[in-house]
């Protein structure tokens, strides 16, 4: 695996591919990997001849009191497990390569970042859209694969894809979970024993819901209220926010007529976690 640091060896590197003929899929990361991310990997190996994996801890998508400076970081672990599953080229840049100077650019697009997790996380999109967006025009791959469990984060790069015109593929994977339904994430890492046994309450929490919408219920009221409801049968886990909105728009919907996005995020110890279950209804 050739791990580049820099924006001139990474288009260097991509010339020889275009010469050759050659496709690259893209996964991009914060790092701190794990079986979700590898999944991305392997999804990537179906449908190009390259897969290149940037790590880059964006500080831009971070609000002031995050976890910036202390997310998890052991690049040589990642790298590790990405020569294992046969990436061909790891991108590791450092901030400065990313953002030279001051940026004057933004990217947003209201009627998505408002609700869900944009009402908690002030400019946290905007940041995501931004270093996606440069990350397209640095790789410029034939493909780029992204992870399910950050649904709003997904629908917000096909829309920057389609309203930009980027050439570029958009492969959206199942969420990856442990044994026990919790998605995988880096921040589980955060998560001692018994916080991790209580974080399991989000994917149930989630899963009851989406039991009632396939039996009948159609208020998504009622269907945030059983969210909450199941969250709130666990001390040590606080609800940010439970949400029933339609997939496409992410507006709430008062009443379900086809399908129902059901999301929601928590807080427990010093993790903010988020996941989200589709449902087709009757």
């Amino acid at each position: 695996m050739l791990t580049v640091r820099t924006i001139a060896a990474l288009r260097a590197r991509r010339q020889e591919l275009w010469r050759s003929g050659h496709t690259v899929a893209f996964v991009p990361t914060m790092g701190a990997l794990h079986e979700g991310h590898l999944a991305l990997v392997e999804r990537g190996r179906e449908l190009a001849d390259e897969v290149w994996v940037s790590i880059f801890v964006n500080p831009t998508q971070f609000a002031a009191g995050e976890d910036f400076t202390r997310y998890p970081r052991d690049e040589e672990r990642d790298g590790r497990l990405l020569a294992e599953r046969g990436v061909a080229l790891l991108f590791a840049p450092d901030v400065k390569e990313i953002y030279p100077r001051p940026g004057v650019i933004t990217l947003d697009a209201p009627p998505l970042t408002g609700g869900l997790c944009g009402a908690h996380r002030g400019g946290h999109f905007q940041g995501v859209l931004l270093v996606v967006a440069k990350l397209f025009n640095i790789v410029q791959p034939e493909v780029a694969v992204f992870g399910a469990k950050d649904y709003q984060q997904a629908l917000l790069i096909r829309r920057l894809v389609d309203d930009l015109c980027f050439p570029v593929r958009l492969e959206i994977v199942p969420t990856v979970r442990e044994a026990d339904g919790l998605a995988m994430s880096s921040r589980n890492a955060y998560l001692d024993p018994q916080q991790r046994l209580a974080a399991t309450v989000l994917h149930r929490a989630l899963a009851a819901a989406a039991a009632q919408a396939q039996t009948g219920e159609r208020s998504g009221a009622a269907l945030e209220a059983a969210i909450a409801a199941v969250v709130a049968g666990e001390p040590a886990v606080t609800l940010q926010y439970a949400a029933a909105v339609d997939p496409e728009t992410l507006q709430p919907q008062p009443n379900i007529a086809r399908r129902v996005l059901l999301a929601a995020a928590v807080v427990v110890g010093s993790a903010r976690l988020i996941d989200n279950i589709l449902v087709e209804v009757q």
